[in-house]
C-alpha cells in the first residue's frame, strides 16, 4: 500500500464539481424564517425522502416505458401496482420510503436494490468508525446518539465483514521487482483461538521503494516465529513479484535470516543499529550510561570492518570491557549482522540505522488496538489492523529520511563484476535530480539518448553492457540496468576515463 497525499476538504469539493443549485421559490417555500437545529435536521430528511422516491419514481418509469396517469402501451401486460413502505438508513437518519412496484415483479431498483435497508454513504461512516477502533457495540450507541437510528449488532458485523475481501485483496497484489530496503518488525496482539486467549503477533514489512516512497507490503499472523514461518512469507513475496531486496532490516526476529538466505541470497541482513545501543545500556548502571555510550560510539561510527573490529578489542581490553563484559559479549554475538553497516556509506548509514520507521507505524497501530480486549480470531484481528493502517498511510505523504543523497550510493554498492551480461533497459541525459523526483518529460527518460554526443556512442535498449565505466567521460546519467541475476538497477553513473575510441 503506497502512501498518498492526503486530499484536503477544498480539493474534494473541486474534484465533485459545483453543486446543482435549487429554485428560489422552492427555498422560500421551505425556509419561512429562522429555524433550530433541529428543523433543519427533520426539513433535510424530508427532503431526502422526496427525492429518493422521486428517482425511484423515474426508475419506474423507465422500466415500463410509460410515465403514471398515461395509457400502457399495446400489448404491454406489466404495469404499475402502488408502493410498499421500506425504511432506509441514511447518514442523516432513518427514512421511511414508498418504493414503487410492478405487476409481474420484474422491476430491479437501482438507488436501492431490492433487501437493501443502507444508503450510499452510510456503510462508509461504520467503516470509518470501526477502523479508528471503535467496537460493534460502541457503534450500536454511536448511531443511536447521533443519527437516532436503533441497529443490532447482526446489521454493523455484516457492514465491517465486507472490507475483508478488499484486505485480501491488498494482501494478494503485485509488488515492485526490486526494493532497496525492507523493514521487518512485529507487534502483540491478542487473539482467542479455540477458546484460549493468547498473544500471537503481526509481522509487517515495509519496503522503500526505488523513488524513496514507503510500501507496506504485507502483514501475517503466525503463533510462534521461525525460519519456516520466515521462508513462506518470502516464497509469498517473490509469487507477488518482488525478485530482490538489496537491504533487509531487522531486529532480533528469530530465523529470518536464515529464511532470507534461502529465498534472496544476495540480500544483505542489517539488525537495527539503534536497537543494539539501547539494549546494551541495560546491562549497565543509570549513571554510567553517558560515559558508556560515548565510550562505544567509536564501534559503529567506524568508517570500516576493519576499524569498527579494532575499536570493538579497544572497548574489550579497555575498563568498559571489564567492568561490563556482557555489554561486549553482546555486541559479538550480533556482530555478523553489525559488519554491513560499517561497509555501508554515511549516506545509507542514515536509512538502515534504525526500524524506527516501521515502529512509528505500528505505534499508530496499537493506538486503535489497545481498546480492544482481544479478537475472537486471527481474521478480525487482519480486518481491523488493515483498516487501520489504510488510514495511517492515507495521512502520511513524506518519502524516506534523505533518500535522495542514498539513492546513488545504495545503487551502486555492486562491484564492476556484476556488471557483465548487464542489459540496459532505459537511460537519458537528464539530470540525475530530475530522474529522481519525476520532474522530468517521461519521453526522456523511456527513449535511449546518446551517452556523449562526441564519441556518437548511442546505447540501445536490449543492447549489452560490456563495459559501463568506458560509456562516456566526465559526466553523469541515469541508467537503469537488468543483470543477469535479475536485480535491477536506477542509479547515476560517475565516469572520469575517456571514452571508448569507435
Amino acid at each position: 500500500m503506497p502512501m498518498k497525499k492526503k486530499r484536503t476538504v477544498a480539493s474534494q469539493a473541486a474534484a465533485r464539481g459545483p453543486l446543482p443549485e435549487l429554485p428560489k421559490e422552492l427555498l422560500d417555500q421551505l425556509v419561512k424564517g429562522p429555524m433550530t437545529p433541529v428543523e433543519v435536521q427533520d426539513l433535510m430528511l424530508a427532503f431526502n425522502k422526496a427525492i429518493i422516491e422521486r428517482a425511484m419514481g423515474a426508475e419506474m418509469n423507465l422500466h415500463l416505458g410509460y410515465p403514471p396517469g398515461q395509457s400502457k402501451p399495446a400489448g404491454q401486460a406489466n404495469e404499475r401496482n402502488g408502493a410498499s413502505g421500506k425504511t432506509v438508513i441514511t447518514d442523516r437518519g432513518p427514512v421511511r420510503v414508498e418504493v414503487p412496484r410492478d405487476r409481474d415483479g420484474s422491476f430491479e431498483p437501482i438507488l436501492i436494490p431490492k433487501h437493501e435497508r443502507r444508503f450510499t454513504g452510510f456503510d462508509e461512516r461504520i467503516i470509518a468508525m470501526y477502523a479508528r477502533g471503535m467496537s460493534v457495540r460502541e457503534i450500536q450507541a454511536f448511531l443511536a446518539e447521533s443519527y437516532r437510528t436503533e441497529v443490532s449488532p447482526d446489521f454493523i458485523s455484516p457492514v465491517t465483514d465486507e472490507v475483508m475481501a478488499e484486505a485480501l485483496s491488498w494482501q494478494s497484489r503485485p509488488l515492485e521487482t526490486m526494493y532497496p530496503v525492507v523493514f521487518f518488525d512485529a507487534l502483540r496482539v491478542k487473539i482467542c483461538d479455540d477458546g484460549v486467549v493468547s498473544n500471537k503477533a503481526v509481522y509487517l514489512a515495509l519496503g522503500i521503494q526505488a523513488d524513496g516512497q514507503r510500501d507496506v507490503l504485507g502483514l501475517w499472523i503466525e503463533q510462534t516465529e521461525g525460519a519456516k514461518f520466515w521462508l513462506k512469507v518470502f516464497n509469498e513475496l517473490k509469487t507477488r513479484g518482488c525478485q530482490d531486496i538489496l537491504i533487509a532490516v531487522v531486529d532480533g526476529l528469530k530465523g529470518l535470516t536464515e529464511a532470507i538466505s534461502a529465498a534472496y541470497a544476495r540480500t544483505t541482513v542489517q539488525t537495527c543499529i539503534e536497537h543494539l545501543i539501547r539494549n546494551s545500556l541495560e546491562y549497565a548502571s543509570y549513571k554510567d550510561r553517558k560515559v558508556l555510550a560515548a565510550a562505544r560510539r567509536p564501534i559503529y561510527a567506524a568508517a570500516s570492518e576493519e576499524a569498527a573490529r579494532q575499536a570493538l578489542q579497544d572497548f574489550a581490553d579497555g575498563p568498559w570491557g571489564a567492568k561490563c563484559p556482557t555489554i561486549v559479549q553482546s555486541w559479538q554475538r550480533a556482530w555478523e549482522h553489525v559488519v554491513p553497516f560499517c561497509v555501508f556509506p554515511p549516506e545509507i548509514r542514515r536509512v538502515v540505522y534504525t526500524t524506527n520507521a516501521i515502529e512509528s507505524l505500528n505505534m499508530q497501530l496499537c493506538k486503535i488496538i489497545k481498546t480492544r480486549g482481544h479478537f475472537p480470531n486471527d481474521e478480525a484481528a487482519i480486518k481491523l489492523l488493515w483498516l487501520a493502517l489504510r488510514n495511517v498511510l492515507a495521512k502520511t505523504v513524506r518519502s524516506a529520511f534523505d533518500w535522495k543523497s542514498a539513492m546513488n550510493p545504495s545503487l551502486l554498492s555492486c562491484s564492476e563484476s556484476d556488471y557483465a551480461g548487464a542489459r540496459i533497459t532505459r537511460c537519458s541525459t537528464a539530470s540525475p535530480t530530475k530522474m529522481r523526483t519525476g520532474s522530468c518529460r517521461r519521453d526522456a527518460i523511456l527513449r535511449p539518448q546518446c551517452l556523449d554526443e562526441r564519441c556518437r556512442f548511442c546505447v540501445r535498449q536490449g543492447g549489452m553492457v560490456p563495459d559501463l565505466p568506458h560509456l562516456c567521460a566526465r559526466r553523469q546519467y541515469l541508467v537503469e540496468v537488468a543483470l543477469p541475476s535479475c536485480r535491477i538497477f536506477a542509479f547515476t553513473i560517475p565516469v572520469h576515463r575517456r571514452p571508448v575510441e569507435h
